[in-house]
């Protein structure tokens, strides 16, 4: 059944790939590192955009309410659509701007097109790809360590070796408390369970790889 959400989601991107919008979260990973599984799909738009909507709805998606359980807010739709043996797969679309609300920290939509880029995006039980505009790696890493869930750690343990670390800090710091976030994290990717927790998520990680990961995430302070 994961196989089966993770092929509509990318047969949408790419049936939505005409239009200008921006992949983040889970997806927006899997560009960049060993892929894993999400289960949303969120795209950010600069302005509503009535097409796709309409493309959205002739697939056999719907238009929800239940944007006040997501991790995004601000202007928001979300669109599901029910699989085999009621299984859902949605789409979530984040207009003009994206509200962290772990943090209220809003990022512009003219921002996230700023800082993204033409990537090849791959599911983690599929092997179809797509071509599509994408957030970059550190604009990324950004919006993840500001969030700070559990997900969100783990995501920017595996991204963090190739990010910029002095971009990432001076971004991070312009919109929240730094040290409070590194902390947050530092605690979380030290602890004796964050290793089993990472390879449930992304497989076998050689103890080696995990280390240098855990030093590029220290090393940021320096």
């Amino acid at each position: 059944m994961l196989q089966l959400r993770e092929k509509e989601i990318i047969s949408l991107l790419k049936s939505l790939s005409n239009f200008d919008f921006v992949v983040i979260g889970g997806y927006a990973v899997n560009a960049y590192t060993l892929p894993r599984f999400s289960v949303d799909c969120d795209i950010v738009l600069k302005k509503r955009n009535d097409r796709i909507e309409k493309i959205l709805k002739d697939q056999g998606y719907k238009l929800t309410g239940s944007e006040k359980n997501t991790v995004y807010g601000g202007e928001f739709l979300r669109f599901e659509k029910t699989l085999e043996n009621n299984f859902k797969v949605s789409m979530d679309i984040l207009i003009k701007e994206v509200l962290d609300r772990q943090t209220n920290v809003v990022f512009k939509a003219d921002w996230i097109f700023k800082n993204s880029s033409l990537r090849l995006l791959k599911g983690k039980t599929i092997t179809e790809e797509s071509r599509l505009r994408i957030i970059d790696l550190n604009a990324l890493v950004v919006m993840k360590f500001i969030s700070c869930r559990n997900t969100d750690i783990r995501d920017v343990f595996m991204l963090m070796p190739k990010a910029n670390k002095e971009w990432v800090r001076k971004e991070v710091s312009a919109r929240c408390d730094f040290m409070e976030r590194f902390s947050k994290i530092k605690n979380k990717i030290v602890s004796e369970k964050f290793k089993d927790d990472l390879q449930g998520v992304y497989g076998y990680i050689d103890e080696n790889v995990f280390e240098k990961h855990k030093k590029a995430i220290l090393d940021i302070l320096c």
